[in-house]
């Protein structure tokens, strides 16, 4: 916004962002701006402080307003809108439009007009696109050698956690590639830091998350590799969208594990397309790469200007033993093995592997003839299962609940955010006392619920666990509900009623045993009392 004002007279703009020192933001609102951009905890907070007047607003602009909801700020939005006096006018824009934002619609918006943008997904001829079947080897080693094999300018890895921002940066500069991370956890300043290295070449590879990336515009960006594939086409189709700008040609590559096919099939029917498999750089490729940048390197030095120099120095270097002759393709191999580098011009032969593992999906398997099917009173009825609009889905447990003061936004954030997983794609919470459950699509990689686990909320690990495949919510799920319910309700008043009994029964007993107890005292007594009255009498 700061860019497009620029040429803009008497537009003054100020940015409002966590991660900024405050004395900045402060001498910049003094300045009286006409326009603030700002997320919504750092508005929420002048506002408290009173550095923030609204009382003269008079439009407002609440962009990405699905993303607000995700990862939990709406609440903040909708303080922020009740602050905001009337006579002004209010534009929402939004990719999806849940009852959530509806409803801040009707609450803060005056006979609004919703405007439809119809998405249209190109097949995007200009960018290359294929995938590789995780298997035989880790992600990480895979993604080196790919690098290696791959022609690129600048490229961005995409990956579903913030921690695996680090651990995949940390792998790739062990590899001396000249990478960084890019996650939620950096502040503004610092972000703007790596995109301008990464601008001007100082940078080559980004590992990124889709929040992070979101509005990343590097013209030579020219490879995107989906590290961990999206759980939704459409976040596909923006990740690969990074490149091929400007008219340059882009590549897409795509890891898929076996388990994911389902996701890769959704995703072609999106793109309207079959993206092609790759295997994985063998060992006599990732040589024959390496010879050639080397090759490429020699060839850029014998034109050179300044090689008398250091031609002359060639009868300096005097052999090992006297006598011997100077062999000048026996020292050219020397300065050849000492100029490799880490890495080697003679690559080791791959070791060998194991058959990869086929794979058929229901789109792979053949036509069947209805006749070998056999006549329809041959088969059982099995019941229906109702399709999902995002697949199927699982119930995981996480260990945090009522008690702990976690509510349904809590956790959608903690999930939205850490895992990178879109709030449409997260099904039915369930909050418990002392835990809580919630659907997510089948198929979630190991190492996202391994992240979910030392994931926290509220300060408290959620401990996730998988239960099994999620139950499809239909009609007769939910008598099935209401009958357990019944049944447990039954079970508990006859329960009540034997303790009742079991309770009445020791109090008759206990008081049976008083009666008597009394009853032997005033046997017991009774002689004494008697012997008492006679010899009374007698006197």
């Amino acid at each position: 916004m700061t860019d497009f004002s620029k040429h803009m007279r008497g537009v003054n703009v100020v940015a409002l962002y966590g991660g900024q020192r405050y004395d900045v933001q402060l001498r910049a609102l003094r300045q009286g701006p006409q326009i603030v951009v700002g997320t919504p905890g750092r508005l929420l907070d002048h506002l408290k402080r009173g550095t923030l007047d609204l009382s003269k607003l008079s439009g407002l602009v609440l962009d990405e307003a699905d993303e607000m909801l995700r990862m939990g700020f709406i609440e903040d939005v909708e303080t922020i809108m009740a602050q905001i006096p009337e006579g002004h006018q209010t534009a929402l824009f939004s990719a999806t439009m849940p009852e959530a934002i509806r409803r801040i619609t009707r609450r803060f918006m005056k006979e609004p007009q919703e405007v439809r943008i119809q998405s249209s997904v190109t097949t995007r001829p200009d960018i290359s696109q294929s995938y590789w079947t995780v298997w035989g080897m880790r992600k990480n080693e895979a993604l080196v050698r790919f690098l290696e094999a791959e022609d690129f300018d600048a490229a961005i890895i995409f990956v579903r956690t913030k921690n695996a921002t680090l651990e995949v940066a940390e792998a790739l500069e062990r590899n001396g590639y000249n990478s960084a991370a890019l996650n939620g956890d950096m502040n503004q300043a610092l972000r703007e830091q790596t995109l301008e290295r990464l601008k001007d070449g100082r940078l080559d590879i980004l590992i990124a998350t889709d929040v992070a990336a979101r509005g990343l515009d590097v013209e030579r960006i020219s490879l995107v590799v989906n590290y961990d594939i999206p759980m939704d086409s459409e976040s596909y189709v923006h990740r690969i969208g990074r490149t091929g700008r400007a008219g340059r040609a882009g590549r897409a590559l795509l890891f898929v594990e076996n388990r994911e096919r389902r996701l890769l099939r959704n995703i072609e029917r999106t793109m309207k397309l079959t993206i092609p498999e790759v295997e994985l750089p063998n060992a006599e490729l990732l040589g024959k790469r390496r010879l050639e940048k080397f090759a490429a390197k020699v060839q850029q030095q014998l034109e050179s200007s300044d090689l008398d120099q250091y031609r002359a120095l060639l009868s300096k270097i005097q052999p090992t033993a006297e006598g011997e002759e100077l062999d000048l393709e026996t020292l050219a191999a020397a300065l050849l093995k000492m100029a490799q580098g880490e890495r080697t011009l003679i690559v080791p032969p791959d070791a060998p592997m194991r058959p990869k593992r086929e794979f058929r999906d229901r789109d792979d398997r053949g036509p069947r003839d209805r006749n070998d099917r056999g006549p329809r009173g041959d088969r059982e009825d099995r019941p229906r299962r109702e399709r999902r609009d995002v697949g199927d889905m699982q119930l995981y447990r996480i260990e945090v609940g009522r008690d702990d003061g976690v509510e349904v936004r809590h956790i959608v954030g903690a999930i939205a955010n850490e895992g990178d997983i879109s709030s449409r794609y997260i099904g039915n919470i369930k909050l418990f006392a002392s835990h809580s459950t919630i659907e997510l699509p089948k198929g979630m990689p190991g190492e996202v619920l391994q992240h979910f686990t030392r994931t926290r909320i509220l300060n408290k690990p959620m401990n996730m666990q998988l239960l099994g495949d999620a139950q499809p919510h239909t009609g007769g799920e939910r008598r099935a509900v209401v009958v357990v319910s019944v049944a447990n309700v039954v079970k508990a008043v006859v329960t009540s009623a034997v303790n009742a009994v079991k309770v009445a029964v020791v109090m008759v007993v206990v008081l049976a045993a008083n009666v008597v107890k009394a009853a032997l005292r005033v046997v017991m007594i009774l002689p004494v009392v008697v012997v008492s009255v006679v010899m009374r009498n007698h006197r």
